[in-house]
C-alpha cells in the first residue's frame, strides 16, 4: 500500500522550480472513503502545477486516481499558496 501523499510529492517535485518549498499534506475528510491532499508551494509553482485551464491539475488528479484504486478510495487534490 503506497502512501498517497508521498506518491503525489514524487510526481510533482520535478515539475516545480523550488522543491524545498513544496509540501503535500493529508487532511481529514468527512468520508472515510476519500483522501484529501493539500499541495502547498510558492505562487509560481502552484500556477505551474495547475497549468493552462487546469490541464496539469486534471492530469495529476487522473494519475492519482489510478494510484488510489488499490486502496479503494476517492482522491481530492487542492492546491494552495504558501
Amino acid at each position: 500500500m503506497a502512501a498517497l501523499d508521498r506518491v503525489l510529492f514524487d510526481l510533482i517535485s520535478p515539475i516545480v522550480e523550488n522543491p524545498q518549498a513544496l509540501e503535500v499534506r493529508v487532511m481529514e475528510s468527512e468520508s472515510e472513503n476519500e483522501v484529501v491532499l493539500h499541495v502547498y508551494a510558492e505562487n509560481d509553482d502552484i500556477a505551474r502545477l495547475i497549468g493552462k485551464k487546469g490541464s496539469m491539475a486534471s492530469a495529476l488528479r487522473q494519475v492519482m486516481s489510478v494510484a488510489s484504486h488499490a486502496e479503494d478510495k476517492k482522491i481530492t487534490i487542492k492546491f494552495e499558496q504558501m
